[in-house]
């Protein structure tokens, strides 16, 4: 997933994969959660992470 973020957002600076316990998957822009595996029970689809990454990225940069 990192890499399918990295080539299709190239403008991400850094992605990290964390791993953790128990079946959880979230994705997490500048500390804000956007999407969870345990509450939706559900992975996302590649397009859906790069779109929402792509949202929250956005409008970071218009806050900055």
């Amino acid at each position: 997933m990192a890499e399918v973020l990295q080539k299709q957002i190239p403008e991400i600076e850094k992605v990290t994969l964390e791993p953790g316990s128990g079946g959880v998957f979230e994705i997490s822009v500048d500390a804000k959660l956007i999407f969870s595996k345990k509450k939706l029970r559900r992975f996302p689809e590649e397009k859906e992470a790069v779109r929402l990454v792509r949202q929250h990225a956005e409008a970071a940069d218009t806050i900055n």
